[in-house]
């Protein structure tokens, strides 16, 4: 898995991502400073398909899925925001489309 979170080009191509669905993350005054956890989450459980797939071409497979696992497994310290269905779905879409459920 490379590590995008530090080049340049990833990062202003996940800004621009986000600041055209602007409207998934209506909450928050400006959409480039979310970190990928809260990207991930945003579109998973309020994008359409073709925001999940073009996320996924511009973060990768595993990174989508390193997100979403990190985020969706509640500790008794941090609760989760992943809708149930959204959760379930992505959890059995991941361990065929990426590494699968590892603990992370």
């Amino acid at each position: 898995m490379k590590d995008l979170k530090n080049s340049k080009d990833y990062r202003e191509e996940i800004g621009d991502f986000i600041m055209q669905r602007k409207e998934l993350v209506w909450y928050v005054k400006n959409p480039r400073k979310l970190d990928d956890d809260a990207i991930v989450e945003a579109v998973l459980n309020y994008g359409d398909w073709n925001d999940v797939q073009e996320m996924i071409r511009i973060m990768g497979t595993e990174n989508v899925a390193t997100s979403f696992y990190r985020s969706s497994k509640p500790d008794k310290f941090k609760r989760t925001n992943y809708h149930p269905k959204t959760k379930n779905y992505f959890n059995f879409y991941f361990k065929k489309y990426a590494f699968g459920d590892i603990d992370r």
